[in-house]
């Protein structure tokens, strides 16, 4: 598993509102059997006044969708399959968003 790669949410009562998760979780933890993850959902279901940085969008599978930081969670690494994307290249707006959940600031 690597930081940053996108999975089908496996929990199937929340898939249709919240598709995928992120891993956000540091490799130096890879030896943990959880995973702290971020989900991407449907741009409909994002904070509506929220400022954009805060929930940034992006693209898995066709489908735009929008990173929840506020809902970020520690979850079992198991049900966690074959990553369906990775959003590396995209990693400063992710650790932006998170970061600024935690600390109400925005990275320079």
């Amino acid at each position: 598993m690597a930081q940053y790669d996108v999975y089908a949410n496996p929990d199937l009562r929340s898939r249709e509102q919240v598709p995928y998760l992120v891993d956000v979780q540091s490799a130096m933890l890879s030896e943990l059997r959880t995973r702290f993850v971020v989900p991407l959902s449907a741009t409909a279901a994002a904070l509506p006044h929220a400022p954009r940085r805060l929930s940034p969008t992006f693209v898995v599978q066709g489908q735009l969708l929008a990173l929840q930081p506020h809902l970020a969670a520690g979850i079992e690494a198991r049900p966690l399959k074959r990553p369906v994307a990775s959003l590396a290249d995209r990693a400063a707006d992710v650790v932006g968003a998170r970061d600024a959940v935690v600390s109400g600031l925005w990275p320079a």
